[in-house]
């Protein structure tokens, strides 16, 4: 039987299944200017950007979206207080637990890219208990970029190819653009047809820097804890009516 949540999303949505981005990639910016405006600490920004999240992932479910991906910290945010980082990361081990019912209700696979360096051990315990426990499940892939940097996915993939070279695995001039996407962290996962970015901010922030050469962007000026379902139909209705070319003509 049809399910009515998805039919009511998609009534809403306004746009047809087919013209539908198949990966949406997020850059989810705002939390700590959010919460400064409300004169709240930085960590409750990042407390409500959960709720975003928990709302956004839900969402692509329902509308039959067959990536997410959230960029949940940088590489780079280890140079943020420690407390902060700390709560971040409490803060993750708490989702990977508490959402696992809604994971399996809406058949939702988890993957995480970025290095693994840095993150706790019991958050790593939890993360890879979610991705296994979801592993067979046939909807929505939910990827989270975390500890994650698009020149250090770069790197990781040069030193893989450059490994297979000197053991006589790859010659130097078979290597092709092929040979660099099975090597990233992504290698199997579609290229982002959508990159969603909030808090107004007009750059890339070293965000899947390979994937998304020929995304369609979409800014919002709003901060990640005030993303709705509604701004992510916008993004969407957004994609859906851009001529997208891929550098040739259309006839």
């Amino acid at each position: 039987m049809p399910d009515p949540a998805k039919q009511a999303s998609s009534i809403k949505l306004g746009v047809e299944t087919e013209k539908r981005p198949q990966h949406i990639a997020v850059i989810m910016d705002g939390n700590g200017r959010w919460a400064e405006r409300q004169q709240l600490p930085r960590i409750e920004g990042h407390r409500r950007g959960v709720a975003s999240v928990r709302r956004t992932v839900e969402e692509c479910a329902r509308l039959d979206i067959a990536q997410l991906t959230l960029y949940c910290l940088s590489s780079e945010n280890w140079k943020r207080p420690q407390q902060e980082l700390e709560f971040l990361m409490h803060l993750l081990e708490q989702y990977m637990i508490e959402e696992r019912a809604t994971i399996m209700e809406q058949d939702i696979t988890v993957s995480i890219i970025g290095r693994r360096d840095g993150i706790p051990e019991r958050t790593l315990r939890e993360m890879d208990k979610t991705i296994d426990m979801s592993a067979q499940n046939q909807g929505t892939r939910l990827c989270l970029a975390i500890n994650y940097g698009g020149r250090a996915e770069m790197v990781d993939a040069v030193q893989k190819i450059a490994g297979d070279v000197t053991a006589g695995a790859l010659q130097a001039d078979q290597i092709t653009e092929e040979t660099i996407s099975q090597r990233l962290y992504t290698a199997g996962m579609p290229d982002p047809d959508l990159l969603v970015r909030t808090a107004g901010e007009m750059r890339v922030s070293n965000f899947l820097l390979w994937q998304i050469s020929y995304a369609e962007l979409w800014v919002t000026d709003l901060c990640w804890p005030e993303f709705t379902e509604e701004q992510l139909h916008e993004a969407i209705r957004a994609y859906a009516s851009r001529d997208r070319r891929y550098g040739g003509l259309n006839k």
